[in-house]
């Protein structure tokens, strides 16, 4: 299950003090960009698609974005993040 499979992720953490999960399902890896900024974490997805049917052209497009503050004392060239 979903639930099942965020425990395993956060067992896994090496630092359990500094983390965050966000769900990016639907967005290709090359759709999420992630920057820290003035003690901030940024991350945001965009995704566009186009399809020709036989009844014209059809649009898909999708955004997200989440941003949130650093705790005190984390130093901003020591974040990492993975998809």
């Amino acid at each position: 299950s979903r639930l099942r499979r965020i425990g395993m992720m956060l067992s896994s953490c090496r630092s359990h003090s500094h983390l965050s999960l966000l769900d990016v399902k639907g967005f290709d890896p090359c759709d999420v960009c992630v920057t820290v900024r003035d003690g901030r974490v940024t991350v945001s997805a965009e995704h566009k698609e186009e399809h020709n049917t036989a009844l014209g052209k059809t649009c898909n497009y999708r955004k997200f974005m989440k941003e949130f503050s650093l705790p005190p004392g984390v130093d901003e060239d020591e974040v990492t993040y993975s998809v």
